[in-house]
């Protein structure tokens, strides 16, 4: 099986960085241009995938908030978060075998829907990783140095030219590979860069990280420009 059937959403971060806006909500669940993060997230999803959510802070609120999914299956991490290779890792039985894509949920985007794009640039035959990113200049509320550099042929490295969107496709078969239960995926990432199986594709859209409470009203703006 060469091509994703299922995507996990990574919702179970505390959001630590919100501040006062997640003391009695999880980060998922903040209202952008008047609906949850976890919404915007789930717009970018094309198509009929299963879908997997992970929880952990206020873990039952998002259950109930996609109660009207039945497609959706959670994976509880409410005992021990697990960041996101050890949350894919345990949420691989309800995924299923083959590659998949993964979303996280604190971020607003325009354009085409995010799983479209990486379908589209997905080549199984010579990838392990396909990453969606935008440009560091186009990476609206974003503080950070940028994540990647990537070659012509769209092979990626370590650099700061793009910034990694939240969303990618991915083999999963490394993670069995990984001993201890907690650990991110930049593991993987690190394993597929050195066997130049790691590539990116550039989404044509806006994309705006809500990882701050000033993000929201950067993300209100883009949103609000993309429909005038």
């Amino acid at each position: 099986m060469n091509e994703p059937h299922a995507l996990m959403l990574f919702a179970a971060g505390l959001g630590t960085r919100m501040g006062a806006l997640t003391q009695q909500r999880p980060k998922p669940l903040i209202p952008v241009a008047g609906r949850a993060l976890i919404d915007h997230a789930l717009d970018q999803v094309e198509g009929d995938p299963r879908i997997v959510v992970n929880l952990h802070y206020l873990g039952q609120m998002i259950r109930y908030h996609l109660a009207g999914w039945p497609d959706i299956a959670f994976s509880d991490e409410t005992e021990t978060i697990l960041e996101t290779g050890g949350g894919l890792r345990a949420a691989l039985p309800r995924l299923g075998p083959g590659p998949v894509f993964t979303l996280n949920s604190d971020a607003v985007w325009t354009g085409p829907p995010a799983t479209r794009t990486l379908r589209d640039h997905w080549r199984p035959a010579k990838m392990d990783g396909l990453l969606l990113l935008v440009p560091r200049a186009r990476a609206t509320g974003y503080q950070g140095p940028g994540d990647f550099a990537m070659d012509a042929e769209g092979r990626l490295s370590r650099g700061a030219d793009f910034v990694y969107t939240g969303a990618q496709i991915l083999q999963t078969e490394g993670l069995a590979d990984v001993p201890q239960p907690v650990f991110s995926l930049n593991l993987l990432w690190d394993r597929m860069i050195a066997a130049g199986r790691l590539y990116g594709a550039v989404h044509p859209g806006g994309w705006c990280d809500v990882g701050r409470p000033s993000s929201i009203p950067l993300a209100e703006a883009l949103l609000a420009g993309d429909h005038d």
